[in-house]
């Protein structure tokens, strides 16, 4: 008898989900899934930087689907992150649940001006890792029947 554990049974994910971020009053926004980044990345303009009761935060707009959001988060650091074209920027670090179909967990997300890109957010391997495997092959695999996958995209 073999005594190696049984691999965790693990969601599927397309190359595009939709994802929210509760806490940051964000939902059902256009994820590109992307198993080559290390970190996730969120489309923001960082406004400032503060403490509260003894933590750093950091104070950001959302710009998505026509509507520009001001949210808050803990500021868990700032990091040298190389982009695709292979600059490394410095960027803030948040930590905060993201939710994809009905699996919610804390991620680190930097923050990052992807007004050049086609999806607001995109989601790394860190916060894909024992949670979910990727079919590149499809898309929306975790939405809600209900959801239009492409309401609200970002230009």
């Amino acid at each position: 008898m073999s005594s190696a554990k049984k691999p965790k049974k693990m969601r599927t994910v397309g190359w595009r989900e939709l994802v929210d971020l509760p806490e940051l009053g964000l939902a059902g926004i256009p994820a590109k899934i992307d198993t080559g980044a290390r970190t996730s990345s969120l489309h923001a303009e960082v406004i400032e930087d503060f403490e509260r009761d003894g933590e750093r935060f950091v104070r950001f707009a959302v710009d998505w689907g026509g509507v520009r959001q001001q949210c808050e988060a803990i500021h868990v650091d700032v990091r040298g992150i190389t982009s695709s074209n292979g600059e490394t920027q410095n960027r803030y670090v948040i930590k905060t649940p993201l939710k994809i179909g009905t699996l919610s967990f804390r991620a680190e997300i930097s923050l990052a001006d992807r007004s050049d890109m086609q999806f607001p957010i995109l989601v790394g391997r860190s916060s894909l890792r024992r949670r979910f495997v990727v079919d590149s092959g499809h898309s929306w695999l975790q939405k809600d029947p209900g959801q239009d996958p492409m309401k609200g995209k970002h230009p």
